[in-house]
């Protein structure tokens, strides 16, 4: 780089055309390449210390975990047990009512399916009301009245409410209906979830603690087994709910609604101010907003509901993105409410900032990428100095962390299958560098305050009888090109000698193919 840019002054001051007049010194123009490398480097450098930020969290999580769990298991295990004590012992009236809500909008694969599993629920009918938050512009209408005709006549409370218009899309719903909630409690589940019969019941105990806001399920999985792609969501959800939100329930860290599978006190909801539609993470915002107002939540995490995952790459890329966007939304609006709060401890603040701030990790992945070229001569020049392992250190540090959070989940679930979650790690970390360039754009959209509408994901039910696709538009094609710029990025730094960094280049690259090609082929099915 240092030749290049004498080479360039030399050229730059010798006259290309003779002249009889006398040549007078200039001053050489400041060489820009330098500048570029350094300012390249920088930003290098800072996008690694972010990936070594969060992946040092993710080991503070496994500590918090495993330091953790016996205790709580215990504590939740006394709570059910003194509620069984009471029920046997002193004659209750009837429990609380508790209203469900089960948003819908053009689900005709599976609104059949929760709607039949809600309605089987092990509960007095006369104290459960079903309200079915119906925005669907296709069949699934004509499904869904259909369907409550039917249960009404078994004397299911069931109702069916419909807006003129999608105003606010799932969190408008929502709001649209609590004038006609009746109960005390509210569930909620998203269409693809199947919850047990016993859900409600089991519940109970955890509901009547005083300052209970919310009381939260772990997520399960019906088709993990379907592909790889199913298979590694299924792995990164686990590591969130089974390490990540059991360890922030340990400590008394901020808690967030799901959006699905969980139970709401009615007046949490009320005093946090209600359901907005400012943001693409209703469920993440009014967590937040309902913690800071003084409730607490529990997680029980031996409680799971099953639901579908997304089977396609577009729709799992969707889903991811309106997620990224959401939680950057919900921590621009609500992040300085948390640090100017008193009641706040300084270790709920700095875990606030990893929380809300946690899809931050994409841009810098692809920042470390893609920036790998650029830094390449400074990289060279200073590789047999002891400073340049650090780069490659933090970014071996940031990607180890996310991995052992996920073969923690794996290993506490599935035991018997501990080398199968050590052989899905790989293909786990492509699919999650993959979506780098998509998730990143959904982050710079939240910065900028881009509004965007809620683009839901499509799911096929066991039985599909329609099909619902995602558009892709023009970014499995910048994927593909950025696969291509990262394996000539790994081919220039394996000649050169400097392989410390081919694993995460090369990931990143099979990533980005595997993510764009499978998008383009799902958008453009071939005919028989």
């Amino acid at each position: 780089m240092a030749q290049a840019s004498s080479l360039c002054c030399q050229w730059a001051s010798s006259p290309l055309i003779p002249s009889n007049k006398p040549s007078q010194p200039k001053a050489a123009p400041p060489p820009p390449l330098p500048a570029l490398s350094h300012l390249a480097a920088l930003l290098h450098t800072l996008a690694s210390l972010v990936l070594l930020a969060y992946g040092l969290n993710c080991y503070l999580m496994l500590t918090w975990h495993f330091s953790s769990r016996q205790r709580q298991a215990r504590r939740l295990a006394e709570l059910e047990a003194t509620h069984a004590q009471k029920a046997a012992t002193i004659p209750a009236p009837l429990p609380p009512t508790i209203t469900t809500q089960i948003p819908i909008y053009n689900e005709l694969n599976v609104a059949a399916r929760v709607i039949r599993a809600v309605a089987a629920m092990d509960y007095p009918p006369e104290q459960h009301q079903i309200l079915i938050l119906d925005d669907s512009t296709d069949e699934t209408a004509a499904l869904i009245d259909h369907l409550a005709v039917e249960l009404r006549a078994t004397g299911t409370w069931i109702e069916v409410c419909r807006r003129p218009t999608r105003t606010g899309y799932k969190a408008g719903a929502l709001a649209d209906s609590m004038p006609r909630v009746a109960g005390e409690y509210i569930a909620i589940f998203d269409a693809d979830f199947v919850p047990a019969s016993d859900f409600l019941c089991r519940m109970l105990p955890f509901l009547g603690q005083p300052g209970v806001g919310l009381v939260q399920a772990r997520w399960d999985h019906l088709n993990s087994c379907q592909s790889l792609l199913t298979r590694t969501q299924a792995a990164g959800i686990d590591a969130h709910f089974v390490i990540e939100q059991s360890a922030r329930a340990a400590r008394g860290l901020f808690l967030n609604f799901n959006g699905t599978a969980g139970i709401w006190t009615r007046r949490a909801i009320d005093e946090a101010g209600g359901w907005t539609a400012d943001t693409l993470t209703e469920d993440l915002d009014l967590s937040y907003r309902a913690q800071l107002a003084g409730w607490r939540f529990e997680y029980i995490p031996h409680l799971t509901v099953p639901a579908e995952l997304p089977a396609t790459c577009s729709g799992f890329r969707s889903q991811q993105f309106r997620w990224a966007k959401g939680s950057v939304q919900t921590l621009l609006k609500l992040l300085p409410r948390v640090l100017r709060s008193p009641t706040v401890s300084p270790l709920q603040k700095i875990q606030a900032v990893f929380h809300l701030g946690n899809y931050l990790v994409y841009p810098a992945m692809l920042v470390a990428s893609l920036l790998m070229l650029p830094v390449l001569p400074s990289q060279a020049a200073l590789w047999r100095t002891p400073g340049i392992w650090l780069p490659g250190l933090a970014l071996a540090l940031g990607a180890i962390g996310p991995s052992l959070l996920t073969l923690a989940a794996q290993w506490s679930l599935h035991p018997q299958h501990r080398l199968r979650a050590v052989l899905l790690l790989p293909v786990m970390m492509c699919i999650s560098l993959g979506i780098s360039l998509s998730n990143t754009r959904a982050v710079l959209q939240a910065l900028q305050r881009v509004p965007s509408g809620f683009i839901r994901t499509p799911k096929s039910g066991s039985a599909s009888t329609k099909t619902y696709r995602t558009r892709c538009g023009w970014l499995p094609y910048a994927e593909i090109t950025a696969g291509l710029y990262l394996l000539f990025t790994s081919w220039i730094f394996l000649s050169r000698g400097l392989p410390a960094s081919l694993p995460f280049l090369l990931l990143q690259a099979i990533g980005f193919h595997l993510i764009g090609w499978t998008s383009l082929r799902e958008a453009h099915p071939a005919r028989p």
